[in-house]
């Protein structure tokens, strides 16, 4: 018989389904190559067609497969054709080649993942971030590493409560990422947990929601702190009373009477913890009668390390509630380099409050300072006014923003402005809307030099064509 009449006669293409079906998830875009995995693959890429070929490997087995190739059809027809080329040996060692279409039904079934998202049961691990304070910055200072990390793409939902943030991911390793980037980052200690959701004894699977749970130290910028005294020996036999100047991966504290400045990483302070004596509610305002620059002070036996960016000065101050008295309070201070007579500083009144802390009531009383100096004060609004930059924020679900929320973010912000270290950790963009005013301005409170901000990204569809645009011009 010749090759024409073979090929009349004999289909080596028999037994190849000429319709197969493929299951594609709507919500994530991905094809389901089975048993049970789910890949994501473009309309006609090579992905797509190893999937489409594997649906007829058994059937293929029996042939020689020579080409495969897709033939275009609409996007949303629900149809892949496929134009595959086969060759196999027939009668008296005659070889035959075939071309032919098969056409893939793509039918739409979830996958397991977006089925979970879609019954609210979604999340395999949250990171439970908490700190016992009433004021935030530490939280905010976290929110801008997170977002400059970009370690806030594998959370599926982030929760805002009264006093931390919940972060829930789909699986375990992302939520330890979070956990190991988050001890890194600020002084904290952390437990975990899980509790078992389903279990199949045949195959031997368990289904378990694990729990991070991290506790940040209670310790925020410009808290005035009493350390105990075996604590307050250890790092260079420095004063009970410290002020906390910044909170990084340590506790920063300076000792406002001597400049003497010391680190606390978190496992010391779980070791020896100490609380703020006052909440940042009950900073005052002082205005500053006179100060004196003090010389170098002889360091004391075992004395730690000084700070070069802060002067120690001996000023005398009056509450600005009391400017009608004679009464008039001296302290030392380590913010002698910005303070003027008549300038308006916000401190903490030692003497005449009732400290309810346990190191605070056993330290003799010639040794607690009458007032503590935190910071210089500017008027708020003409920073915010004079504010040409801003910040980006994490989306999350608030319980609801009030009044106190703003006025501790303008703190931050502020903290900002004042302190360069805590600055070179956050990326900061540019306001277009605010005009550009000169960076000389030596009278004014600190601000934010041009050099350091970033230009704020937004890609329109424009920048990339337009839809239906054309990419290439003339």
């Amino acid at each position: 018989m010749c090759v024409a009449c073979l090929r009349c006669q004999v289909d080596i293409t028999e037994g190849i389904p000429k319709q197969v079906t493929v299951h594609f998830c709507k919500q994530c875009e991905r094809y389901l190559q089975p048993p049970g995995t789910w890949i994501q693959c473009t309309l006609e890429s090579r992905e797509l067609l190893a999937l489409c070929l594997k649906k007829l490997k058994a059937s293929l087995s029996r042939v020689r497969l020579i080409d495969a190739g897709f033939i275009w059809t609409e996007p949303h027809s629900k149809r892949l054709k496929l134009k595959l080329t086969v060759q196999k040996e027939v009668i008296n060692g005659a070889v035959l080649q075939q071309v032919f279409v098969v056409e893939y039904m793509v039918q739409s079934q979830m996958c397991e993942d977006c089925h979970r998202v879609e019954a609210k049961d979604f999340w395999k691990a949250v990171v439970q971030v908490r700190q016992k304070t009433l004021h935030k910055k530490t939280f905010y200072y976290l929110e801008q590493l997170i977002l400059k990390h970009r370690l806030h793409q594998n959370t599926l939902r982030i929760k805002e409560i009264h006093d931390g943030l919940d972060f829930y991911y789909s699986s375990k390793q992302h939520a330890q990422k979070m956990v190991d980037f988050l001890q890194c980052t600020v002084p904290a200690r952390s437990k975990s947990s899980q509790r078992l959701i389903s279990h199949d004894i045949h195959s031997n699977v368990y289904n378990y929601k694990s729990t991070f749970s991290v506790e940040i130290v209670p310790i925020c910028k410009d808290n005035v702190v009493c350390l105990s005294p075996k604590l307050a020996q250890s790092l260079g036999n420095m004063s009970q009373i410290c002020v906390c100047i910044r909170v990084t991966s340590t506790i920063h504290l300076i000792d406002p009477s001597t400049l003497q400045i010391a680190e606390i990483d978190g496992n010391t302070y779980w070791r020896h913890p100490f609380n703020s004596l006052f909440h940042p509610k009950q900073l005052e305002e002082f205005i500053v009668m006179d100060i004196n620059r003090v010389q170098e002070k002889r360091k004391g036996a075992g004395a730690g390390a000084r700070s070069n960016k802060h002067t120690l000065a001996e000023a005398w101050v009056q509450k600005t509630s009391e400017l009608n008295t004679d009464h008039q309070y001296f302290c030392c201070t380590h913010l002698g380099h910005i303070l003027n007579p008549g300038d308006l500083v916000l401190g903490f009144d030692l003497a005449n409050c009732n400290l309810n802390d346990e190191f605070a009531n056993k330290m003799n009383p010639h040794h607690i300072p009458d007032v503590v100096l935190i910071k210089k004060s500017y008027d708020r609004t003409k920073r915010q006014r004079r504010r040409n930059w801003k910040l980006k924020e994490l989306e999350r679900d608030r319980e609801g923003t009030d009044t106190d929320d703003e006025r501790q973010y303008q703190d931050f912000l502020e903290d900002l402005e004042e302190d360069e270290a805590i600055r070179k950790n956050v990326n900061i963009y540019r306001n277009s809307d605010v005009p550009v005013e000169s960076d000389t301005d030596d009278d004014g409170p600190p601000r934010i030099s041009l050099a350091e901000m970033l230009e704020d990204l937004h890609i329109s569809q424009d920048a990339t064509g337009g839809e239906g645009a054309s990419m290439m011009t003339e």
